[in-house]
């Protein structure tokens, strides 16, 4: 028989296992929890009243996803559940790699890169655009089509969703060792495996979290209000493919250059820990405030395609 002081001892290291492992298995995440909250009330704001309504009705379906740690009352909320489903790996895993499309900077860009079997956030864009405006299908299938495209456009915003240089995971294998970590990647590892106050960020959680969190201190993150018609027309534009290179040039001729000092060389290796100095994340949060508001408006747009009535 296992002695009941054993038995505890392996509960204690079985628990700080799965720590490690939910820590070195998190898919990326973007914009986090601000960013996302952002584009999802924007887009709220900006739809027709009667797509509103729509929306309305689906959240209702909440109980129906089967996920009572995860809420959906409000746009807001839907803007970040895919986030939240990490805590379910063995349901959800299969998603994670919808969030974000891995393209290579060192070729020219091309959209069905980093995209195996429809795997990859553009291709999930356009098929959960499909089932949204599908009526026929059940509601609850609709309000889940609702969530992910919701979070999913605002990924795709994100530069570093869109882009990777050796294979560094969109940044992810970057270290920035002047800035800490922020929350959601220090909250992951419970306290008695690392020293969190240490705990640096990479290049990837500086654009998801980092530079937007500095943006809303400043004043500087896009207002959560209805848009003009004009201010619409002029930054709601392009499709999925559009977005996908916009935050591809962005990775290429902005955030990899800002890190390495210079545009890198095709198969060219570069280091792996690197500082961004202030006057740099003052820009990134200029630009990271852009790319949130272009997101809120151009998802306006879609959930209006998509729930608008034909006729």
């Amino acid at each position: 028989m296992i002695s009941t002081t054993l038995r505890r001892k392996l509960a204690i290291a079985g628990a700080a296992l799965a720590g490690m492992l939910a820590f070195t298995a998190q898919p990326a995440l973007a914009w986090g929890e601000l960013g996302h909250r952002t584009v999802g009330n924007i887009a709220y704001a900006n739809v027709t009243p009667q797509v509103a309504a729509q929306i309305d009705v689906l959240l209702k379906q909440e109980a129906m996803l089967g996920t009572p740690e995860c809420k959906v009352k409000t746009i807001g909320d839907a803007a970040v559940y895919p986030d939240c489903l990490n805590a379910n790996r063995w349901r959800w895993a299969y998603t994670f790699p919808w969030h974000y499309q891995d393209i290579d900077i060192d070729k020219p860009f091309d959209v069905k890169e980093a995209c195996s079997a429809g795997n990859c956030v553009t291709a999930q864009i356009e098929r959960f655009r499909r089932i949204l405006a599908d009526r026929s299908l059940p509601p609850h299938q609709r309000l889940e089509a609702l969530i992910f495209i919701t979070h999913f456009v605002g990924d795709l915003h994100q530069p570093l969703h869109a882009a990777e240089h050796e294979h560094d995971a969109g940044g992810n294998g970057v270290t920035v060792t002047n800035v800490p970590a922020p929350s959601y990647i220090v909250n992951t590892v419970p306290p008695h495996l690392v020293d969190n106050s240490k705990k640096p960020a990479n290049l990837h959680s500086v654009w998801d979290t980092v530079v937007v969190e500095r943006a809303q201190k400043e004043g500087r993150l896009p207002a959560v209000r209805a848009y003009t018609a004009a201010e619409r027309a002029k930054i709601a534009t392009g499709e999925v493919a559009d977005w996908a290179h916009e935050s591809w040039d962005l990775a290429h001729d902005l955030v990899y250059p800002q890190a390495f000092g210079h545009v890198p060389a095709p198969g060219e290796t570069t280091p792996k820990e690197v500082t961004l100095d202030d006057a740099t994340l003052d820009k990134d949060a200029t630009v990271a405030s852009d790319r949130i508001l272009q997101a809120g408006l151009r998802l306006a747009r879609v959930l209006d395609q998509a729930l608008t009535p034909a006729g």
